[in-house]
């Protein structure tokens, strides 16, 4: 039956205990409320405020208790069955047909139903209520309420009352029951029929009226509330009243509606009290599922205020509003206030974050259908908020920060079912799921290690079968951290750089306010730009404290942990084509043949992972210690070294970022959460040096733009890592064997390693004489202020240059430090010697000789720059190579800036500041006077050999060549030359096209012609008293 249509009315209505909820008599008569004044004329009509009076007085709600006759009769006599009835339904309904009655036991004014009294009169019966009447006076009473008047107000209370006089019902009593049971059923389908069909009742429809929010936002056990007992009743009847579930469903989505305007900062606890009451119902759910406002196209931005849910999970002290009121002032604010408020805001989210769990959780156990629909909703969301992640986000084009993180956490309580200690449900994640029918859209998202084509072709090869619900929440949730709470984290790096500018615009304009003391309306306008500034500046503040608040409330983050712990041995499982987990050893490298399911992979299955860890270790360390496991090392070190996996430079990089963060010193652990780890487990003990290493090399040419100042970041971290594990004696056999079993891999590590200490030394260290310079210019009292502005921001600029490249040469010489004392032949190898000797030779001078001047600085430690640590381990590594025959000639040969007055004059430095001890100042001298006597050597013959014919020499270094070798240009040049030259460039110098060692040719004439010319100078040279041999060394010996 349509709800808006008239029922029909019989000719002469007939009430009994079967009469149906839809077809009702309409009663020809007005009932008439009864008042003291008014007991002898039962029939009159009363005025409508005394019809209002009635009502009011029918609404009043009483606990229910039996009542009596007003007129006890001096012995009691059994109570029949129809005074009994008309007992209850007098005390239930508040209506009487006894004109002479006014009000019940309890004081309660009774309505006077003068059309059913005068048809019971007429008939002869009894002037009683009876059930089989009952619909007729239900009908009378309501039609008497006024119309402004809600009659839903009328029949709910009645409901509650003959529920509570049901329940206290003892002992056997069918009749009784009967009678009761009958009153319930007639007062829940008047309650329906005054929501859905008014008209029965001769009113007009009235939206405000015919319906049950006002209700649904009231407590449960209020008297005007929505009791459990109703909303089960209505349950039962959905399936034999299509009338029900609409009423319900709209009620929500009007609650929903009316919720989408409010923030944390009103009442919304009603609403969402409304939807959880809802969660107890499956029915409900599942209808309520149905509705076409639970999923409806949506732009991002309107899916959280025009769909069912949204607005639930839109509240968030991330709303605007709500951020200025938790954070009033935020400039004034001590780091005290802020946490205390941060606190108070993560309590309050929490709640409303268990309450959300509560209904996502009913919704899911309530049906399959009302499941998938809820799964639907969530990958909406994800699918239409990818702009979330665009390096300009307009917030009218997504989902707000509070929504998306929500979405997130919720999503996060959902996997824990399926999260335990030992990963035994992990390989149930389905790695076909983007291969069937995806709710995740990630065409347009960048692939782990695939192109747009491949990715296409592989996803074009659909698979059978359907996705269990641990891989739809899996693959859901993994997408939320990226739309949501790693996008949310993201701003947190833009707003320290926004907050900076606004402050310092903000004083720029106070700075000015003084020179317009006598410009009124300028300063005005300039008090107003200051004040539109600060507003900004304060709402900024207000924003970055909440969000800071939500990412670090640490049961959220814990829970977020454990998810990417999961996904990490999801990943090194499909990656590895084996059933990892962590109680298990990996092999590597992975193998060659990659597998398509994980090249095609979105990125961000892996960036959540790092991103997510990496946000942990530096500002919540202290949840770690119980979430991470060895899982997380492996990720690193696999990926590192086997990185031919990962496409993406930025994202290998993250993972050493990661491995360094996990040393920073953290309450107990002096080596941070991963340092033990790394340095005592056996698969870090495989892998770890030689995966840090070889990425240490491929960093240096990564194709991005930024790759050359990145390498150097990166090379820092790397330091970090290496330093934290060297105490474990594993890593240094492990270098020492690497030298030896793969020698083209570490004479490139090793260069590269100077190539970098060459370069930030040289750059931390030519940065002081403009520092200085800037400094004393900045002392001149009359320097114009234009001027000076000037040169601070030149010496702001200078001096971060000298802090970042010296805090990387002291790393970079700390290192070469510890890897000469291990393997000091190793760095003297012939095709790195001759540089490594150069470097330290021109950085000593520069530390120790007349260049040493321009090296003053006032603080020099605010640089970085040390001359007291710096000297000494450069003197160590000098001493590390010092018994290498091939270092000390290399070393007298580098005509640039050996001297051997710097090198006693490093001695003097060294004794009188006593920067070391006596036994290496010892050493030092007399690896000076190898150097000397190396030196003289190196002379006499250089007179010998110093008219080569041109041919004879490097084009490319100038020297006499030993081992001439033809390039693929058809070029001559020295072995030694082009091998160095390959090492950081693996072109030819003059082509530029791509070759290895391994293409050059011997040019074996050319070779034997050298030899001969220097035999004949060296025959020369024995005329003259002294001959050079072939090994290099020299001899003097009496001609005569």
């Amino acid at each position: 039956m349509d709800p808006n249509e008239q029922p029909p009315r019989p000719e002469k209505p007939t009430p009994t205990a079967a009469t149906t909820t839809t077809v009702r008599p309409k009663p020809a008569l007005t009932p008439t409320p009864i008042t003291p004044q008014s007991t002898s004329n039962a029939t009159s009509s009363n005025s409508k405020p005394a019809e209002r009076d009635a009502h009011q007085k029918l609404t009043e709600s009483q606990p229910l208790r039996p009542t009596h006759a007003q007129a006890r009769p001096a012995r009691r006599r059994p109570e029949s069955a129809e005074d009994y009835a008309d007992r209850i339904l007098t005390a239930v309904f508040r209506v009487t047909v006894d004109p002479t009655r006014t009000s019940d036991a309890h004081g309660h004014k009774l309505v006077f139903l003068s059309g059913l009294s005068a048809e019971l009169a007429d008939e002869g019966a009894p002037l009683k209520l009876t059930i089989n009447r009952l619909d007729e006076a239900l009908m009378e009473v309501a039609t008497a309420i006024p119309h402004d008047r809600p009659l839903f107000e009328y029949f709910l209370p009645c409901w509650k009352r003959v529920v509570r006089t049901l329940k206290v019902l003892r002992g056997p009593a069918q009749e009784k029951e009967a009678v009761l049971r009958e009153a319930r059923r007639l007062c829940f389908s008047n309650c329906v029929f005054a929501l859905t069909v008014p008209e029965l009742f001769s009113r007009e429809p009235n939206p405000h009226h015919d319906t049950l929010v006002p209700y649904l936002l009231r407590e449960v056990e209020s008297e005007n509330g929505l009791c459990m007992d109703f909303l089960g009743e209505a349950v039962a009847r959905m399936d034999e009243d299509d009338t029900i579930a609409p009423l319900f469903t709209k009620a929500m989505a009007d609650i929903s509606s009316r919720l989408s305007t409010m923030s944390m900062n009103d009442d919304y606890k009603p609403c969402v009290n409304a939807l959880l009451t809802y969660s107890r119902f499956p029915p409900l759910l599942n209808a309520l599922a149905q509705h076409p406002c639970f999923q409806m196209a949506q732009s991002a931005p309107n899916i959280e205020k025009n769909t069912i849910l949204g607005p639930f999970f839109r509240i968030s002290p991330l709303q605007p509003e709500v951020t200025t009121v938790y954070f009033s002032g935020p400039r004034t604010m001590d780091k005290n206030h802020i946490q205390q408020s941060q606190t108070a805001m993560q309590m309050t989210v929490g709640a409303h974050q268990t309450d959300l769990r509560t209904i996502i959780n009913a919704f899911i156990r309530a049906s399959p259908q009302a499941r998938n629909k809820v799964l639907d909703w969530f990958a909406y969301i994800m699918n239409v908020n990818h702009k979330r992640r665009a390096m300009q986000v307009d917030p009218r084009e997504v989902a707000s920060d509070g929504f998306m993180m929500n979405v997130t956490i919720i999503l996060d309580f959902l996997c824990e079912p399926f999260m335990d200690s030992t990963f035994s449900k992990v390989g149930r994640i389905d790695v076909d799921y983007f291969r069937r029918n995806p709710r995740i859209d990630i065409k347009d998202e960048t692939k782990l290690n695939a192109d747009q084509a491949q990715s296409d072709a592989f996803y074009a090869k659909k698979v059978d079968g359907e996705s269990n619900f641990i891989t739809e929440i899996f693959f859901l949730t993994l997408a939320a951290h990226h739309y949501g709470s790693e996008a949310t984290n993201a701003k947190l790096k833009t707003f320290d750089r926004e907050l900076k500018y606004l402050e310092r615009h903000i004083g720029l304009m106070e700075a000015e306010r003084p020179k317009l003391a006598n410009r009124p309306q300028q300063l005005r306008m300039l008090e107003d730009a200051i004040q539109r500034h600060t507003n900004v500046l304060e709402r900024t503040m207000a924003l970055k404290y909440s969000i800071e608040g939500i990412l670090l409330e640490h049961k959220m983050q814990s829970r977020s942990l454990q998810f990417m712990r999961y996904v990490t041995v999801w990943l090194l499982r499909l990656a590895s084509q084996t059933e990892y987990t962590p109680d298990k050893q990996l092999r590597l490298p992975l193998p060659a043949e990659q597998p398509e399911a994980f090249k095609c992979l979105p990125e961000y299955a892996l960036q959540d992972v790092v991103d997510n860890f990496k946000f942990v270790f530096r500002y919540i360390p202290q949840i770690i210690l119980s979430a991470v496991g060895d899982e997380m090392i492996a990720l690193c070190i696999t990926f590192l070294e086997s990185s031919e996996y990962v496409k993406n430079p930025y994202l290998k990089s993250s993972l050493v970022t990661l491995l360094y963060q996990g040393t920073w010193p953290t309450y107990h652990l002096k080596k941070g959460v991963l340092g033990d780890l790394m340095t005592n487990t056996k698969f870090a003990n495989d892998y770890l040096l030689h995966a840090v290493m070889k990425f240490y090399i491929e960093c240096e040419s990564t194709g991005v733009a930024s790759a050359f100042y990145d390498k150097f970041n990166i090379r820092y971290e790397i330091f970090q890592v290496i330093k934290c594990v060297w105490t474990n004696d594993v890593y240094r056999q492990q270098l020492v064997q690497s030298s030896k079993s793969n020698r083209a891999f570490f004479v490139r590590f090793v260069n590269l390693l100077m190539n970098d200490a060459t370069y930030v030394l040289d750059e931390g260290l030519g940065k002081f004489p403009k520092i200085h310079e800037l400094q004393v210019k900045l002392k001149d009292p009359t320097l114009p202020q234009q001027d000076r502005e000037k040169t601070e921001e030149d010496l702001r600029t200078a001096e971060q240059q000298a802090t970042s490249y010296m805090q990387l040469a002291n790393e970079t010489v700390s290192m070469m430090k510890l890897f000469t004392s291990t393997l000091s032949a190793s760095f003297t190898m012939p095709e790195i010697v001759q540089r490594l000797a150069s470097m330290l030779d021109y950085n000593l001078d520069i530390l120790t000789g007349p260049k040493s001047k321009t090296l003053k600085v006032e603080n020099p430690e605010k640089y970085f720059f040390n001359p007291k640590t710096l000297l000494p381990e450069l003197v160590d590594i000098y001493i590390n190579l010092g018994s290498s025959p091939a270092f000390v000639d290399a070393v007298a040969a580098d005509g640039r800036s050996y001297k051997p007055a710097t090198m006693a004059t490093t001695a003097f430095i060294l004794r009188s500041r006593h920067l070391k001890d006596e036994k290496d100042l010892l050493a030092w001298e007399s690896l000076a006077a190898k150097f000397e006597s190396a030196k003289e050597a190196l002379d006499r013959a250089e007179l010998d050999f110093d008219d080569a014919p041109l041919e004879f020499e490097d084009p490319i270094m100038g020297m006499l060549m030993s081992d001439p070798v033809i390039l693929p240009s058809k070029h001559v040049v020295d072995r030694s030359t082009i091998t160095q030259h390959l090492l950081s460039d693996p072109k030819d110098p003059y082509t530029r096209q791509p070759m290895t060692i391994e293409d050059v040719v011997e040019d074996v004439e050319l070779r034997e012609r050298i030899e001969g010319w220097k035999e004949e100078r060296r025959a020369r040279g024995r005329g003259r008293g002294w001959i050079l041999l072939s090994d290099g060394e020299e001899s003097w010996w009496d001609g005569s």
